[in-house]
Parts: structure tokens; sequence; C-alpha cells
């Protein structure tokens, strides 16, 4: 069986959005969706009847990360590992597996061979405003909002051979995370500052303790998509003030997936937030703008003296932190999927958190779909076990490996490796 070890490598990164800092999710997505749907039907004058009513349960189980919406048809996909849709909706309504046949004839939609050679090319550019993927917390209460806007439109003006209001939606969700609206303290962030201890789970001290031992014998590193403001705030709330001495180096507002794809340069914070920095000029310790992997690994090979140091990152996107980095630049990942809990919590193995954790009967299996000859992965699961060595559902269950212990991980186009820990998720048991 394929195993490694955290000995292995010379830097180990992290980051931060629901890997290192995690989200009191129920009460994230509520604050969401509700910025979300006032927008919408305040400025963009959609009817209130569909979307401004409180989430059910049946609306929390509608929701599940991974989900693509076919933004023309109106339609919500499950896919599985070769791209094939397995079950949609249109709108809220389940298709029969006639009406899907009809939508995708033997199951294919024209973004299948897309999805399964070149996922990167749909998150920009023309194809982003025909196909969308759900990935996180932070957007998974829009396959809600489209279902409802879908059924709006249809209860109103009848079935429509193309949708046009995703723009719509794409200017709520700018309205409401716009980087520059921390100062300002509007969209979710007025309600984070007011009431960081509803939104927010402190880093466990035994994670932070871990990172800190980590950094003696390792460089150590964060990435996030948060601009600098933001990320002090929610850092020094989950792990300290002290949070910058954890990290060698770290990289805020970097822009996910393409900082592992492009070469864009860095700048300063702040006050030089509009200074390019060169990378001979970073220091051990610093924090640094936008910029890319190319240049990091620049850095990393300065401050461990090696010629081509080996690198693993932690994150819980599974396009921006585990499919680009492994395959765009050859970066190691370890995965954080929480939907590993899910499915304990589902078959009664954990305690309901409301606050923690949501999981989805009406789509099934995260990991697994449930065929009438047995079960064979999801697209998602797919891209785990072929681009991340490791399958976490919290990074505080790793931080008591020692950096000499194996670890059981997945290896590339071997179906027998598996990179489940503690264990594998029960759908795969089954």
């Amino acid at each position: 069986m394929a195993s490694f070890k955290l000995s292995n490598y010379d830097c180990i990164g992290f980051d931060l959005d629901n890997t290192l800092l995690q989200y009191k999710v129920s009460n994230l997505i509520k604050l969401s969706y509700g910025l979300l749907t006032d927008f919408l039907v305040e400025h963009k004058k959609y009817s209130e009847k569909y979307l401004k009513r409180t989430l059910t349960d049946s609306d929390f189980d509608f929701m599940q990360k991974g989900l693509v919406l076919d933004i023309r048809r109106g339609n919500i996909l499950k896919l599985d590992a070769n791209g094939l849709v397995w079950k949609a909706t249109h709108g809220t309504k389940l298709l029969t597996t006639e009406e899907l046949l009809s939508f995708y004839p033997n199951q294919r939609f024209e973004f299948s061979d897309i999805f399964t050679t070149d996922l990167h090319s749909i998150w920009n550019g023309e194809l982003s405003l025909q196909v969308r993927t759900v990935l996180d917390y932070f957007d998974i209460s829009v396959s809600v909002i489209f279902a409802n806007m879908v059924d709006s439109i249809d209860g109103e003006n009848g079935k429509q051979s193309v949708y046009d209001f995703w723009p719509d939606i794409l200017d709520s969700l700018k309205y409401i995370y716009s980087v520059e609206k921390f100062k300002s303290s509007e969209g979710v962030f007025l309600e984070f500052k007011s009431n960081p201890e509803k939104y927010f789970h402190k880093c466990s001290s035994e994670t932070i303790s871990w990172i800190r031992e980590l950094k003696k014998k390792r460089k150590t590193f964060l990435i996030t998509g948060s601009d600098y403001d933001f990320m002090n705030f929610t850092a020094s709330y989950a792990m300290g003030e002290n949070w910058r001495s954890l990290f060698d180096v770290v990289v805020c507002f970097a822009c996910k997936p393409g900082f592992f794809a492009f070469e864009r340069p860095y700048f300063g914070i702040e006050d030089k937030a509009e200074e390019i920095v060169p990378v001979e000029e970073f220091l051990e310790g610093g924090v640094y703008r936008r910029g890319n992997w190319k240049d990091l690994v620049k850095f990393f090979t300065r401050i461990t003296g090696k010629h081509e140091p080996v690198c693993l990152y932690f994150g819980d996107n599974i396009m921006q932190d585990v499919y680009v980095p492994n395959k765009k630049a050859n970066c190691d990942t370890m995965v954080v999927v929480d939907e590993q809990l899910a499915e304990r919590m589902l078959h009664h193995e954990l305690s309901h958190t409301d606050e923690s954790i949501i999981n989805s009967e009406f789509w099934g299996s995260y990991f697994s779909l449930r065929e009438p000859d047995g079960f064979k992965d999801t697209f998602w699961n797919h891209i785990i076990r072929t681009h991340a060595k490791v399958c976490i559902p919290q990074v505080n269950i790793i931080s008591t490996i020692p950096l000499e212990q194996s670890i059981k991980c997945f290896v590339k186009d071997d179906v027998n490796s598996c990179g489940y820990y503690p264990g594998k998720p029960l759908s795969l048991h089954l």
C-alpha cells in the first residue's frame, strides 16, 4: 500500500478559509443567502415570492459542494468520474431519467470532455458564463437561489429555452464579497466584524502548537484568497494576534487558482499595496499580495538551500487548492473535505451540529454514486483520488501525526490506493 511522510517535504503550506479557519457553516450560509437575495430583490427587481424567505431544512438538503450549474438551461447537475450527468434538476424539480436524457443524450453535456481534460478552463472567460461549479461554503447557497429563480421564471413565463439571469447572480456575489467592502463594513463583513463568534471557530490549541513545531523543522507558508485586512482579522481571531509567527511567508489576495497557473507580480500590503515586490526582496516572515507559485518556489529555494524544494499544500477547494496546484504547478496537496464527517453524522455515528456541517440526502454521497451493480466515484472524488495525496475531514486530524510516521496515500491511476485519513467515508465501505 502506497504511503508518504510529512518529513518528505521541505515546505508545508496551508489555505486559510475553511482549512485552518473553520466557519460555522449554517450561520454563514444563512447570512450569504439573505444578503444575496436582498440584493437580487432590491437592486435587480426579482420577485420576493421565491427568494425572500427563511431557508428550510429542505433548502439545506438541496445544497452540496461540487454541484454544477448548467446556466443557460436552468439545470443543476451531479457528475460521475467521467463527467457524465448522473443526476439533475431543472430548477428545484428532479429530472426523470427520460427528461435527463432529453437534455443530455447518453448522459453527456457539451462540457463533459472539458471537465475531464482541462477543468481549469471553465473557471474564467466565456465558459464561466455557461457553466459554474459550486465548490465551497461561500457560494453554496447559490444553488438554491439559482433553482428558485428558474422556478420563478417558469412559474411566471413558462419554461425558457435559454435562461439569462446569471450575470445578476454574479453581481450579487461581487456585491457581498468584494474585498474593498471590509473597510467600509458592507456585505458579509459587517456581520463578521460585529459577531465573529457567530461565524468563526477558533483554531484548536493543538493545531496551532503543531504548526509552531512544524515550523522549527520545515518551512511553513500560508496562501489565501482573502486580502490583508480581512485575513488579519480572521487569522487573529482564529489563531491569535501572533499568528504571523507561525509562517515563514504569507501570500494574501492570491487570486487562486490563477496563482498556481500564471506568472503574476507580487505586491506589498497596506500602504505599499501598489508597489511591485520582486521575489529577490522577499523576507522570511513577510506578507505579500497576489503573485504566483513559480516565484514563491524561488523564495523557497533560497531559504531552504534546496535546488528543487518539495512542497505540500493543504486546502479545501477542489479546484483552487487541489486540482490546479497539482496539475499546473506539480505541488502535492492534502485536501480538507468535511463531508467525511457529514457521512458519519448521517449514519448517526456523530451528533448533528448545525453550525459545523451540512449533508445532502437529496444528492446522495459526496464521494460515491449508487448504481444497480454497485458504486462508482463522483466526479469530485475522482479528482481527489487523482490530484491529492490524502483526504482529511479537518486539519486537526493530522496534527497528531509525527513527521516521520507513514500515512497511506492516493496514487494516480491506482484504484486500489487509499488516502482517506483516518479512514474511508462510510459510503465507500458499502
